[in-house]
């Protein structure tokens, strides 16, 4: 289940929500069976291999049989999650995978039960399935679960802010688990704007990055399912994360966008196969459907290009 962009509840109506802070990491439904645990994104790619250090876990679950909603996150040195760290994470299959969790572990923040010992709980109010969450309290080893407020959501979005987090979501008391829809039950509000998007090209860099990525064109997905071209990122990159673009861009003839695309663009660009989902932070749409100032926040392994949409109206 998703939660749409949007504002805080109206204060008359603040008693019908509960509120939880918003985490900035990497969505992620957990399978506990048998002592075993298996994770996977909302691409339905099951990612248990890359974060081993999740394996172990907490006292509760021992026995149990689960199903839990929740956000792998790398936290900072202050507690607060630090999604550039967990870039590095994200596709790593290979050997490196837990010397890298050893350094540098993640963390499973849990915020939804959906299931415990075969009984299905996604038919229960939100309020019901927190209280069976609160309950069981998998919390240990590298699992946490997360805390929740009824009511006082301006006070939730204000500590958010103080905190450094990303914001809050906000979810009806009374609203079912609707897997796979994005539903007004639940709204994101974030103190900046966050957007999805499919790399579709790039251009190359001049000066420090002559020779290589510059920047990418970047595209949303229209109504009719047709890839539209969004605006060209050029900032928020680190020189490691451009080496690493530069190796996994497929290049093709022809740009993958369906619209006409500014001459400025298209006479120094190239362009790549939409395989790519990344993450921008902007200030807002233009007239003409392009983010105004976007800049790049890295790499999503948890969304397929398909699922792409404009997040934020203008």
């Amino acid at each position: 289940m998703l939660a749409i962009p949007g504002e805080l509840p109206p204060a008359g109506e603040d008693d019908r929500w509960g509120y939880e802070f918003k985490w900035d990491g990497v969505r992620a439904v957990s399978l506990a069976r048998a002592g075993r645990v298996g994770l996977w994104a909302r691409s339905r790619t099951e990612i248990t291999v890359r974060y081993p250090e999740l394996a172990r876990l907490p006292a509760a679950l021992a026995g149990r049989d689960a199903v839990l909603d929740g956000e792998v996150v790398a936290l900072d040195d202050l507690g607060r999650p630090d999604f550039g760290a967990l870039q590095g994470r994200m596709h790593r299959t290979g050997p490196e995978v837990r010397r890298m969790a050893a350094a540098a572990p993640v963390t499973y923040l849990v915020f939804d039960l959906l299931a415990l010992d075969g009984v299905d709980l996604t038919g229960l109010p939100y309020e019901q399935r927190r209280a069976r969450l609160d309950e069981l309290a998998p919390s240990g080893e590298r699992w946490a679960s997360t805390p929740w407020f009824r009511g006082g959501g301006a006070d939730v979005h204000a500590a958010s802010l103080e905190n450094g987090l990303e914001g809050v979501v906000a979810k009806r008391l009374d609203s079912l688990y609707r897997a796979g829809v994005r539903a007004p039950e639940w709204r994101k509000v974030k103190h900046v704007r966050m957007q999805s998007v499919v790399v579709g090209g790039w251009r190359p860099g001049q000066g420090r990055r002559a020779g290589g990525v510059g920047s990418l064109l970047v595209g949303v997905h229209d109504d009719d399912g047709r890839l539209v071209y969004a605006g060209h990122v050029g900032t928020g990159f680190t020189d490691a994360a451009l080496r690493e673009l530069d190796g996994m861009l497929t290049a093709r003839s022809a740009p993958p966008f369906a619209d006409a695309l500014p001459r400025e663009v298209t006479r120094d660009a190239r362009w790549a196969e939409p395989e790519l989902v990344g993450e921008v932070a902007f200030a807002g749409w233009t007239a003409d459907g392009r983010m105004r100032h976007p800049s790049w926040r890295g790499l999503r392994d948890d969304l397929e290009p398909e699922e792409v949409t404009e997040e934020w109206q203008a």
